[in-house]
């Protein structure tokens, strides 16, 4: 296991997949952490849908009007959904689960890229979480929050400069407008 803000580091949005398939030990991996992620009250109200299907990740790449689009050329996309009744908090529990898959999926050597979903619209102005719920069948009171796209990188991308940290937006003690 590497140093964790050297991954912070290398964790890059990827928009540009290989062909290659994602092994299933990575998928599981992945899976781990998600499943692992904390969630308020541990009531976990997430529940997370893989697709690899080519037909189905194509038509998951137009629920919404824009940045959906690299979910097409992905080797596996997850889906994260919650069920709204179990939880007032599901979307900061669903955001954790994502953003650990990233870093899950990174620290695999694999790239990723989150697709907003939630508070979105496709191109006729429908609700993009409405058009996932449609084609993945889910129930009326889950809601999509995002959509992560998985798969082997097109080629690396430099990882984040440290000298563009933004240092003033920490405040100690108090706001601090300078």
């Amino acid at each position: 296991m590497e140093n964790f803000l050297e991954l912070l580091k290398k964790r890059r949005s990827c928009r540009r997949f290989t062909d290659e398939a994602v092994d299933k030990e990575a998928v599981a991996n992945i899976m781990r952490a998600a499943l692992m992620s904390p969630s308020g009250h541990r009531i976990n109200p997430w529940e997370f849908i893989l697709v690899e299907d080519k037909a189905m990740l194509k038509a998951l790449s137009t629920a919404k009007a824009a940045g959906a689009q690299l979910l097409e050329g992905a080797a596996m996309a997850v889906v994260v959904v919650a069920d709204t009744l179990k939880s007032d908090v599901w979307i900061e529990d669903c955001s954790i689960a994502t953003i650990l898959m990233q870093l899950a999926a990174e620290e695999q050597g694999l790239g990723s890229c989150w697709v907003q979903i939630r508070l979105r619209s496709d191109a006729e102005g429908n609700a993009a979480d409405e058009n996932v719920k449609r084609l993945l069948g889910l129930p009326p009171h889950y809601a999509v929050l995002s959509i992560l796209g998985v798969g082997h990188k097109e080629r690396e991308s430099k990882p984040f400069d440290e000298e563009k940290m933004q240092w003033e937006k920490v405040h100690i003690e108090k706001y601090d407008a300078r």
